[in-house]
């Protein structure tokens, strides 16, 4: 802490947003609503359908719903703010809510990583070792894998949250961004910041590079194994088992490298789109989610038009009974 400042200097941030004029904000207002609606819709759809459907109750598909829950709470940690601040050009939060909010988005991001590094070894085993897939993955060992998924999310988030709560602020309060990442913050702190650096040094840069390492590993075997492949039939069959989430981990690393090495965590309105990118892509490309939703659809009318009927046979009925009484 340097002498002369505290933490009363600033107690307030300005989250300037998008500086744009009136209609173009009504337009990423319009935007942004829609992306969280279809975002959270989706997801909330895909962990019921995992839970309530037999067919999907596998390891792939019981990853793929904690991953939607991770979008779920990466989204809502950023978009209810985003759309206040878009539609009143900025808004106010108090040092405590911007480090909050930091967590809860900092939290599913890190568990995220963790998850779909998880993921990668679910279709290394699947396509490599296919004998022994059902011996391997056993729901103790993919609850195992979850469990640490979230926890060592939380234990790294929860230290930077930590640091980053003890750094005074007593630059100017506004932060042009649209929600609290940590970049903007240790700018606007005149602490020594030190140790939210090294932090991220020692904690965040070796889990990103063991993950990034461990899903490229998996994927070169993967990729080698279908290579021996003989029929072109059994290729594509290997191959669009892991698509999809070959493509969500290009999506989202490519997002997080995009956002943290190159732009300095200044451009990262990508990470609300991402999570509806994750869905549509799972969504469109997993046959057996497409055929529960139709499943659902067809039953969902069905039942629809059995209460048509049956409301068509009491219109009947009390006609029948009025005819009768004015007879």
């Amino acid at each position: 802490m340097y002498p002369g400042h505290n933490q009363s200097d600033v107690t307030e941030f300005f989250l300037l947003g998008f500086q744009v004029p009136n209609t173009s904000r009504i337009i990423l207002f319009s935007f942004f609503i829609a992306v969280y609606i279809l975002t959270m819709t989706g997801n909330l759809m895909i962990i019921m359908l995992v839970s309530t459907t037999r067919h999907l109750h596998s390891p792939m598909y019981f990853f793929l719903s904690h991953l939607s829950f991770c979008d779920m709470m990466l989204s809502s940690s950023v978009a209810p703010y985003l759309l206040q601040i878009t539609l009143h050009d900025g808004g106010l939060l108090t040092v405590t809510q911007c480090i909050v909010q930091f967590h809860f988005f900092a939290f599913p991001s890190g568990s995220e990583c963790l998850l779909l590094t998880v993921m990668s070894y679910d279709r290394y085993v699947a396509i490599c070792k296919p004998l022994h897939y059902q011996t391997i993955m056993v729901f103790p060992f993919c609850l195992l894998l979850v469990f640490l998924s979230w926890i060592v999310g939380l234990f790294i988030t929860s230290i930077v949250t930590f640091l980053l709560s003890q750094l005074d602020f007593c630059y100017s309060g506004n932060i042009d961004h649209f929600f609290c990442d940590v970049a903007p913050l240790v700018q606007l702190s005149c602490s020594d910041t030190k140790d939210v650096h090294v932090a991220l040094f020692i904690i965040g840069i070796p889990e990103f590079l063991i993950e990034t390492v461990f899903i490229i590993s998996t994927y070169v075997c993967i990729f080698l194994a279908i290579h021996r492949i003989s029929s072109t039939t059994g290729k594509q069959k290997a191959f669009s088992t892991c698509s999809s989430h070959l493509a969500v981990v290009c999506l989202y690393y490519g997002t997080l490298i995009a956002i943290y090495l190159f732009s300095s965590g200044e451009n990262s309105i990508s990470k609300i789109v991402t999570p509806l990118l994750n869905l549509l892509i799972y969504s469109l490309k997993k046959q057996e989610i497409k055929t529960t939703i139709e499943r659902y659809w067809a039953k969902t009318r069905k039942i629809h038009k059995h209460f048509h009927y049956c409301d068509q046979f009491n219109n009947i009925f009390k006609n029948i009974i009025r005819c009768s009484r004015l007879s």
